[in-house]
């Protein structure tokens, strides 16, 4: 029997590309198990507000003259915010909310043009709910990816910000690692694997968790439930695909912070293994920024250290 070689090869990477157009839409994808809806999970702390077709969980206290908006970073929420936001709130008028894939916000499955999850969408959510909300001169704290979200908005609406706190902002590595990946993510494929894959998430957080933490020792069962309890949120998998596949990396954040005419401070620990503490203190050195560094703390000053970083929070609130 005589085989041709190139039909074999041709037969053959057909075959593949079958299989990897069409594999994927043959996985089974096992329904969520224990998820109910945002509003019956998120208790009664907050309320809900509709910004462009999104109900976003938020919570608001105090009635200080001057206001702070706290911005959460990556897998976090308004609970990575508990140790200061009742002492913040005695002083100053504090709103904290769930970012669209994390925490109580709702996670949107479909939408028109405008994407929820996408990086510049993020900027017009709070710019919007700054309206609503009637807040025009604010102080954006940001943490970490929450901290990129701060920056982006006062480049986009300086004259909404009063100062910009950025506690271990992910600046540097906002999105750029996976840039070049992103027409792979977000192709039909991905689109329907990518949830059953950031589940992982649900077993493996602790350890992200633990790794923000100086002493994770001090890590309590009851701040892990916190953390843990977002997930159980109607399409939590799915809203945190679609937030990793929308994010667009903007690489010159840090040049463009430099020419920013709002005051600047930027704190981090001193054992920050998430945004290495190096990276901090190199952004704070480029954009001549006032820098904190908090000894004994890692990645989450605002909840390991919040004594510290109400002091250093207050200090520098104080000169504005």
């Amino acid at each position: 029997m005589h085989f041709n070689g190139k039909k074999v090869i041709g037969y053959t990477v057909v075959v593949l590309i079958i299989g990897i157009v069409l594999g994927p839409f043959l996985v089974p994808i096992p329904e969520l198990e224990d998820v109910m809806p945002v509003a019956e999970l998120a208790g009664e702390s907050g309320d809900f507000l509709g910004v462009r077709g999104v109900n976003v969980y938020y919570e608001r206290r105090g009635s200080g003259p001057t206001a702070i908006v706290l911005l959460h970073g990556f897998g976090a929420s308004v609970f990575s915010w508990r140790e200061v936001f009742d002492p913040l709130s005695s002083r100053y008028t504090v709103v904290a909310y769930d970012r669209p894939a994390f925490g109580f916000t709702e996670r949107p499955v479909t939408w028109n043009e405008w994407n929820p999850y996408g990086s510049d969408e993020q900027v017009d959510l709070l710019l919007d709910m700054l309206d609503q909300l009637s807040l025009v001169d604010v102080v954006l704290v940001g943490n970490s990816a929450g901290g990129t979200v701060a920056a982006r908005f006062a480049l986009r609406a300086p004259e909404r910000v009063k100062a910009l706190v950025l506690v271990s902002p992910a600046i540097y590595t906002a999105g750029s690692a996976t840039t070049w990946l992103t027409p792979l993510l977000r192709t039909p494929q991905m689109r329907r694997l990518g949830p059953r894959l950031v589940r992982g998430i649900a077993s493996s957080g602790g350890n992200l968790i633990n790794l923000s933490w100086h002493d994770p020792s001090r890590i309590t069962s009851d701040i892990m439930e916190g953390y843990r309890r977002p997930l159980r949120a109607e399409n939590w998998d799915v809203g945190l695909w679609f937030y990793t596949s929308s994010s667009r990396p903007q690489t010159n954040l840090s040049v463009e912070l430099a020419a920013l005419d709002r005051p600047i401070l930027v704190v981090t620990g001193d054992d920050d293994r998430v945004v290495p503490t190096e990276d901090s203190e190199r952004l704070a050195k480029e954009i001549d920024a006032r820098l904190r560094v908090i000894s004994a703390c890692g990645h989450l000053a605002q909840e390991e250290c919040p004594t510290e970083f109400l002091r250093v929070l207050d200090e520098f609130l104080t000169t504005i």
